[in-house]
């Protein structure tokens, strides 16, 4: 079986390791690749059957899609791959062409082994590059040459809004990919406990992600401008036994970042305070691991303060930081230069894809 696992650009190789970190205490044979036909935000596992024993001491089947469905901090979604084209030249082609290719390819798929004729089916597209078509006219087409394939065998039924079966049809470039989502309509980044919203709020995946380049390994860890709380949630989530703070000058975030926390059931695991991020000397002693989600673009006021707010955040995390700090932004030359003039080392660097920004990643000790 084939799962193709999307996840944020710039993060595959993390994904790709948490993948196989779940997938080996099950016994099974798989292989895992990052950017499959070299689309970014994209993991292609290979799995085999895989089992379990009940309560009984019968072996049962274990459904690995539903498996990593519940397990992955990283994923988005866990489609069961179909099949997968590559389309060259589908980016030039007229919309008409585009898609009569597209219909061509799905109409040749035996479809009819992953839908009963008799379950309610739906198509949910993405599309990603410069095409003549859109995700609206790929939805169309696909769920035209799936229902014209199912009338080989009986009467096709279509549910656009509560579907048995979910059909993803994702054109990438010219990378084209049909599965069966078992993810669903909300993508696994949507957090059920996030029950505030903050207005710039950080996704979930790219939240563990820094955890995991972060590497906390029991030590303090402190969110220094925490905003609605996804971080220290997400750590505290994990299980971690370490001391957390979350940080947040704003009460109104502080006190959503209480609700999330309170909604995800770690409230008692994290210390909430509110307080200024360039005073943060004045708050704790000293703290072995910093990450956080900056403040930049719309998420503040006026893009000249940024310069000094991380000058002057960066000369306070001097006095305290023990071992390693991760910090996310769009604002590259400020943070590097307040970086390295408050006498840390930037240890890795990486671009990660987040609402529709490239943001900086930074590894500092």
């Amino acid at each position: 079986m084939k799962l193709l696992l999307t996840t944020s650009q710039g993060i595959e190789d993390l994904a790709k390791a948490e993948v196989e970190g779940l997938l080996s205490p099950l016994g099974v044979q798989f292989r895992v690749e990052e950017r499959p036909l070299g689309v970014e935000g994209r993991v292609l596992a290979e799995v085999g059957e895989a089992f379990y024993t009940d309560e009984k001491g019968r072996k049962r089947e274990l459904s690995v899609s539903t498996y990593l469905n519940e397990r992955s901090r990283l994923l988005h979604r866990v489609i069961v791959e179909i099949a997968s084209e590559r389309f060259e030249g589908i980016g030039e082609d007229e919309p008409e062409r585009a898609l009569k290719r597209i219909e061509d390819f799905v109409a040749s798929l035996p479809v009819e082994r992953h839908v009963k004729v008799s379950e309610t089916f739906a198509v949910r597209s993405f599309r990603k590059g410069e095409h003549r078509i859109t995700s609206v006219d790929i939805a169309k087409t696909v769920g035209k040459a799936i229902f014209d394939r199912l009338s080989r065998f009986g009467t096709p039924k279509v549910n656009l809004d509560h579907p048995a079966v979910i059909f993803r049809a994702e054109l990438v470039g010219d990378v084209f990919f049909l599965g069966i989502d078992t993810t669903g309509d909300s993508s696994l980044h949507k957090r059920p406990w996030r029950v505030y919203d903050h207005t710039a709020h950080l996704k979930a995946s790219i939240a563990n992600a820094l955890i995991e380049l972060a590497k906390p390994d029991g030590g303090s860890f402190i969110d220094p401008f925490c905003g609605s709380g996804t971080i220290p949630i997400e750590l505290a989530l994990r299980g971690y036994g370490g001391r957390i703070i979350g940080l947040e000058k704003y009460r109104k975030h502080l006190n959503g970042a209480k609700m999330n926390a309170l909604s995800a059931g770690v409230l008692e695991r994290i210390e909430f305070i509110l307080g200024d991020a360039t005073r943060l000397s004045e708050y704790v002693e000293s703290v072995d691991f910093a990450v956080s989600n900056f403040p930049y673009g719309l998420k503040i006021g006026r893009k000249s303060m940024i310069p000094k707010l991380y000058m002057d955040f960066f000369s306070e995390l001097s006095k305290v930081l023990e071992k390693r700090g991760v910090f996310i932004t769009t604002e590259k030359k400020a943070i590097e230069k307040a970086i390295t003039e408050n006498g840390f080392e930037i240890k890795h660097h990486r671009l990660i894809g987040h609402g529709g920004l490239m943001v900086h990643t930074y590894v500092i000790e």
